[in-house]
């Protein structure tokens, strides 16, 4: 059973539920591994990567089935241009994403015994910055909506494997997600964004999100015959 035939209050559920885990592990690791690191920021970046990557695995396998295991308002967006997921549904995934994704970052800080509401104020600007979430961002549409089109059940792999890659090659740590972006400038942590620094975020993801779905349409909707079978 396809995704979009599922009732829109399930998928929603589904949405939030994966946004909620999503970024509160992301949130939550980021103070465990700078809890454990000793100061060293490569050891806390490769705690971060590693179990952003499963949980990225895990909710993707249990919850694209339901949803599309979206998560991100960047690929709503972009299923919604592309005719995969009515406009209504996208608002409502996305309003989804940002209010569970939040109550996510929250109850990372209160399983760390920190104060539930915080602002970020780690610095993440300038052109190096913003190139790095736009390619970070290309770089995951392009994943997502390759995979889809020629090995579908690789979905929870190739997403989950391009972050933890995208985590050490861009500049920004590959953030790739309007929705998290919020969520992380309201955490005080090694995970943080200061708010003043969000929509520059925001605007280089949606501009590699948008990139990204046109050149889709030529890479892969162009291609001619069938999606080879899955091995």
């Amino acid at each position: 059973m396809r995704p979009e035939t599922l009732p829109l209050a399930r998928r929603v559920a589904a949405e939030g539920l994966g946004a909620f885990f999503l970024f509160a592990c992301v949130i939550g690791s980021g103070i465990m591994a700078q809890n454990l690191a000793g100061g060293n920021d490569a050891i806390a970046l490769l705690g971060n990567t590693l179990a952003t990557g499963g949980m990225l695995f895990v909710l993707i396998t249990i919850l694209g089935p339901i949803s599309g295991a979206h998560m991100n308002p960047a690929v709503s967006l972009v299923a919604a241009s592309r005719g995969e997921l009515g406009r209504g549904d996208a608002l409502a995934y996305i309003v989804a994403q940002f209010a569970f994704g939040i109550l996510g970052a929250w109850a990372a800080h209160l399983m760390f015994d920190l104060p539930a509401l915080q602002l970020s104020v780690k610095a993440r600007t300038g052109l190096g910055q913003w190139t790095g979430e736009f390619v970070a961002t290309l770089g995951l549409i392009l994943t997502i909506l390759g995979t889809v089109r020629f090995r579908e059940g690789w979905v929870p792999a190739t997403v989950s494997l391009y972050i933890i890659a995208a985590y050490w090659f861009t500049s920004s740590t590959s953030f790739a997600n309007p929705a998290i972006t919020v969520a992380r400038s309201l955490t005080n942590s090694f995970a943080g964004i200061a708010p003043h620094d969000v929509p520059m975020f925001i605007i280089a993801q949606l501009l590699g999100a948008g990139c990204a779905a046109l050149l889709a349409r030529w890479l892969f909707d162009a291609t001619i015959g069938p999606s080879p079978p899955e091995s």
